[in-house]
């Protein structure tokens, strides 16, 4: 079978899966046989437990905030309205956040959008290839001259701004029994302050991790992740950024990959 033979295929196995495969598509799926047929009709079966399962792995923070029942609800319903057109489901939700933030009946969580922003965010770093740190481009650092270079950050690293307390509601809803009262205590009174917060997402060993940072650090990281010199970068950031103290914190946690000149 061709290669573009089996992906309209799989076009179709996902279509019929989601229901709407049309008599273009059929035949591709009967050449599969009955064994495919069989198994279709299980998968559909299956399907509303499918999408509990797939969205509730990426978006925890989410599900905790909602609770299982009315989360798994909400599956089913993206699911209908988005559905996955791979067939990885660790690569479905892309548009979960913005499907959630549209939806009517959580006007009253506003939070609720960038809450599953955040999880995606995690999810995605902790999907992106591995790379190594090379430590030997640092020494571009004291031998070119920073208009030349940009700073690589490791595969998978993100920075989301938020209206609000993204990081506390983030911590509170990963507490453990014990600290979670007085968690819970400051996404209220976060949340009654109006107080907004930027994230850094970057992996820590296997595991993604959030990092709350001030606003020099998160002009200075999106700059990083444009692409954007160093010099330029540093401008961006703002007087009260501390670029050692950012890049002593960067090595602990494993976060810079490169230094390398503009165009290499």
């Amino acid at each position: 079978m061709s290669a573009a033979t089996e992906a309209q295929r799989q076009q179709a196995l996902l279509a019929a899966l989601c229901g709407s495969a049309d008599d273009a598509l059929r035949p591709l799926l009967q050449q599969s046989g009955a064994r495919a047929a069989h198994g279709l009709a299980a998968y559909r079966a299956n399907a509303a437990a499918l999408a509990d399962r797939a969205l509730a792995a990426v978006f925890g923070t989410v599900q905790a905030m909602l609770g299982a029942d009315q989360f798994k609800h909400l599956a089913q319903a993206f699911w209908r309205a988005c559905p996955p057109e791979r067939g990885d489901l660790g690569e479905w939700g892309a548009d979960f956040p913005a499907w959630l933030q549209a939806h009517a009946a959580f006007g009253d969580w506003p939070y609720l959008g960038d809450c599953a922003r955040l999880d995606w965010a995690l999810h995605r770093c902790e999907r992106a290839a591995d790379a190594e740190f090379d430590a030997a481009s640092l020494g571009l650092l004291e031998s070119a001259d920073p208009e030349h270079l940009c700073i690589e950050l490791m595969p998978g690293t993100a920075a989301l701004a938020s209206a609000w307390p993204l990081a506390t509601i983030h911590r509170a809803h990963r507490a453990d029994p014990a600290d979670a009262p007085a968690a819970f205590a400051d996404v209220r009174a976060a949340l009654a302050a109006g107080q907004g917060e930027a994230v850094l997402v970057a992996r820590s060993g296997w595991r993604a991790r959030v990092h709350a940072v001030d606003a020099q650090t998160l002009a200075w990281t999106q700059a990083l992740l444009a692409g954007v010199a160093i010099a330029r970068a540093l401008a961006q950031s703002g007087d009260g950024f501390d670029f050692g103290a950012w890049l002593a914190w960067a090595l602990r946690e494993g976060a810079l990959k490169e230094v390398r000149r503009l165009g290499d």
